[in-house]
């Protein structure tokens, strides 16, 4: 069996550590600790990298192509690898969770989300898993679109870290049980 996990953000040193680069944030934690390094990939439009966990391969990828055009380097990697979308597992920010919240789901709409509205659009389906993390709406009148692309205060950072830790479990769990149902039941608060 073979998974794809694919972080969610935008490339670039200007949206290191933005809000919507929480995705990313969490695909390099998870790759840490088998001492792997993303390689550029032109031909996918994503870095990647690769390693086996309980005999399995899993592939990270964070698209390169920024957030509204994600699905094209999801579709490039599926298509390529011959993966089926039940293979991918999908990590990115949720305005509308409280911050720091992680919630897993087995399929459904964009929610308003570019980077899986575009995902949908280039697979052809909802049907794929996802972990959502939460970065809470904008207070008072910053727009949307500098929320998402701010970076976390430093007491957010505090809660976000913990968060990222909690990810970084449950994907694990999720790898080595290769059950999601198990894995939502458990990790969904």
């Amino acid at each position: 069996m073979t998974k794809l996990i694919v972080g969610l953000g935008n490339p670039g040193r200007k949206y290191t550590e933005t809000k919507h680069n929480i995705g990313f944030m969490a695909v390099d934690r998870l790759v840490k600790p088998y001492h792997l390094q993303f390689v550029e990939d032109k031909i996918f439009k994503a870095e990647t990298a690769s390693t086996f966990i309980e005999g399995e391969k899993i592939y990270f990828i964070k698209p390169t192509t920024f957030m509204n055009a994600s699905g094209l380097a999801v579709r490039a990697f599926l298509a390529y690898y011959n993966l089926e979308p039940a293979d991918l597992l999908v990590i990115y920010d949720d305005l509308d969770m409280e911050l720091g919240k992680i919630r897993f789901r087995p399929k459904g709409s964009a929610g308003g989300h570019n980077g899986i509205k575009s995902i949908i659009k280039e697979i052809g389906t909802q049907e794929f898993d996802r972990l959502k993390i939460g970065i809470g709406r904008p207070k008072g009148k910053v727009s949307v679109v500098n929320h998402v692309l701010g970076k976390f205060s430093e007491q957010e950072q505090m809660i976000i870290s913990e968060s990222l830790e909690k990810v970084d479990n449950a994907v694990n769990f999720y790898l080595q049980s290769d059950n999601f149902e198990e894995t939502m039941q458990k990790y969904n608060g």
